[in-house]
């Protein structure tokens, strides 16, 4: 599942949206509820409530969510090794992101990428 599309944050509180662009901002940051209720002006509880009415998820789940739409963006349009991926998104466990991945995307990250660059060959070959 990817996550929010642009039409869709204008149907969000704007402190919701607040927390979805300090959340993308850097995805190697491990933002507490409590930080990000802070940044908001919110108690944690009603912030929660808020974040998961217009996003049908938690904190983590959104999160998770982001990490591996940009790992999936970073195997198909970089040259970086998967450890370098798997810490730019800000995982630390490999059988984690690898399962986790796998889960998101129907395939491990390096079967992934080589039918990505499979995919991509045969389009400039054709």
């Amino acid at each position: 599942m990817y996550v929010t599309e642009e039409f869709e944050l204008r149907k969000m509180d704007p402190r919701v949206q607040k927390v979805l662009r300090l959340m993308k901002e850097d995805l190697r940051r491990q933002l507490t509820s409590d930080q990000l209720s802070r940044a908001v002006n919110l108690s944690p509880v009603h912030l929660r409530y808020l974040f998961k009415a217009d996003t049908g998820m938690s904190f983590a789940q959104y999160l998770k969510s982001l990490r591996m739409e940009e790992a999936g963006r970073l195997l198909e349009n970089t040259f970086l090794s998967i450890k370098e991926v798997m810490y730019r998104i800000g995982m630390r466990d490999e059988s984690h992101f690898a399962r986790d991945f796998k889960k998101t995307h129907g395939l491990a990250p390096a079967q992934y990428r080589a039918r990505h660059i499979e995919s991509k060959l045969r389009k400039e070959l054709s």
